[in-house]
């Protein structure tokens, strides 16, 4: 199979994007990710999205679901959960990973946001790094699902994907945003996160990953250097074995 020429044009990474939307695209409308359903719930409140990507931490998208909507039906703003007890907050976000530690964090967030940006969310890279376990994904998580912002929230699925496909050769989540930033147009951020979160979850997942039917197998090194060698062994395996047992 005669490989892309240029993985890394924006203008191949905008067609792998939109092959990938497509391949998930009723998944997406039935199974929305946790963040997605959340920011389509509230109109983008950057509140709960950044509390929910909190809670999303180390947890699957089921567990962040209920937990967030447990807690945001008690607690729905940032002045009532920053005062909440912190007891109640750990009881009502039971579900996911941590939770008693993330009971106290997002208490604090709530108080540092009440404290010092007025209840409000900063859009600001540099002070949303200042708050308690915010990274950069969840940064990023941030401005795209809370102030549609365009940015490039990366977890494992995006950095997976985008190796496995060659797109990027990175090390860690934050070389790969950086790599993604700089060669995807600018206007190919804002989906780019959801859809490959559901494709890394149905399609290309981390183990036993649906290449045969992937339609992005023919630009993708992964599908060209591991799996089609890997098939193409299996027959001979089996005469291999056939010839044994006679």
């Amino acid at each position: 199979m005669k490989p892309p020429t240029n993985l890394q044009s924006a203008a191949t990474i905008r067609r792998i994007i939109q092959d990938a939307a497509g391949a998930v695209e009723r998944a997406r409308k039935d199974d929305p990710t946790a963040l997605q359903e959340i920011s389509d719930s509230t109109d983008g409140d950057p509140f709960r999205v950044l509390i929910s990507t909190v809670l999303s931490h180390r947890t699957r998208d089921p567990m962040t679901a209920l937990a967030s909507s447990r807690l945001f039906a008690r607690f729905p703003n940032v002045k009532s959960l920053a005062a909440a007890n912190t007891r109640t907050v750990a009881r009502l976000i039971k579900p996911v990973g941590f939770y008693n530690t993330k009971a106290r964090t997002v208490k604090k967030i709530s108080k540092i946001l009440l404290a010092k940006y007025g209840g409000k969310v900063p859009e600001n890279m540099d002070q949303l790094l200042e708050l308690p376990s915010v990274g950069r994904k969840t940064a990023n998580c941030v401005f795209v699902y809370g102030f549609k912002t365009p940015a490039i929230p990366v977890d494992t699925h995006v950095h997976r994907i985008f190796n496995r496909i060659g797109v990027v050769k990175t090390k860690t989540p934050e070389e790969t945003e950086k790599e993604l930033t700089r060669l995807a147009d600018r206007k190919d951020w804002l989906p780019l996160n959801e859809v490959f979160v559901k494709f890394g979850q149905l399609v290309c997942r981390p183990i036993g990953p649906h290449c045969s039917d992937c339609p992005l197998n023919h630009k993708c090194n992964y599908y060209r250097t591991e799996y089609l060698p890997c098939v193409r062994k299996r027959p001979l395996r089996r005469a291999e074995k056939a010839i044994s047992i006679q």
